[in-house]
């Protein structure tokens, strides 16, 4: 079952497309990006972000740096065949591509205190309610900033005593691996090389994480709705 993509991401709730995307269209992607980066610290990009907490640095970035095309470079019509091939339909509504720029060395990395989220309502138990892509602009380092995501989470339907055990031991002191392992759930960072791209299924909880590396982080997302 787990060994096809499609396998693995019911099991998992993701599926890691190592090189999805060509290199070098990706570097052409990132030229371009830190010339933008270099135009806005001009005005004040530095500034900007000081004094903020880490994971708003990650929105205020994001929206400073524009990139026009950037969907149309990233989600491609491959990408979406295999969207709607794990879906079981193709998406109604696909938003446009966004930036997931985080600065660098933000801090020590760790696992406490993240804001661990879905982005839509939970809806009918079991029913799938869209994809998200994470697309890998840049190489992405361990504790490099990377979107973490909790593995298995799907399959504990909110309002259930399985998703009241979950959200118990996120908040419990101790080893979060250790407890999270114990309900079969991993804690998965979308590090990786420029091209690849990850596919979650949207009930999957996930985070921002912290930039620990003297690097930008440089990602990119897309949601596929399943209902409009």
């Amino acid at each position: 079952m787990t060994d096809t993509p499609a396998g693995s991401f019911a099991e998992h709730g993701y599926v890691r497309l190592a090189g999805f995307h060509p290199r070098a269209r990706m570097m052409a992607i990132r030229r371009k990006l830190l010339d933008e980066v270099q135009r806005v610290s001009g005005r004040g990009l530095p500034g900007a972000l000081r004094g903020l907490p880490v994971f708003q640095q990650i929105g205020r970035l994001s929206s400073m740096v524009q990139y026009p095309d950037l969907h149309e470079a990233l989600m491609s019509r491959e990408l979406l065949d295999l969207v709607a091939h794990l879906a079981g339909r193709p998406p109604a509504v696909v938003q446009d591509a966004q930036l997931l720029l985080s600065p660098p060395r933000q801090g020590a990395w760790t696992l406490a205190g993240l804001n661990w989220h879905v982005d839509v309502k939970a809806g009918p138990r079991d029913r799938l309610p869209g994809i998200q892509a994470f697309f890998l602009i840049d190489d992405v380092a361990e504790q490099g900033g990377a979107t973490l995501a909790l593995a298995g989470s799907h399959r504990h339907a909110p309002r259930t005593p399985q998703a009241a055990a979950l959200r118990e031991r996120l908040r419990a002191p101790g080893d979060l691996l250790r407890n999270l392992r114990e309900l079969d759930i991993d804690v998965v960072e979308m590090a990786g090389r420029a091209g690849d791209v990850y596919l979650m299924d949207m009930r999957v909880l996930h985070t921002p994480s912290v930039n620990a590396t003297p690097h930008m982080r440089m990602m990119a997302t897309s949601r596929c709705l399943l209902d409009a």
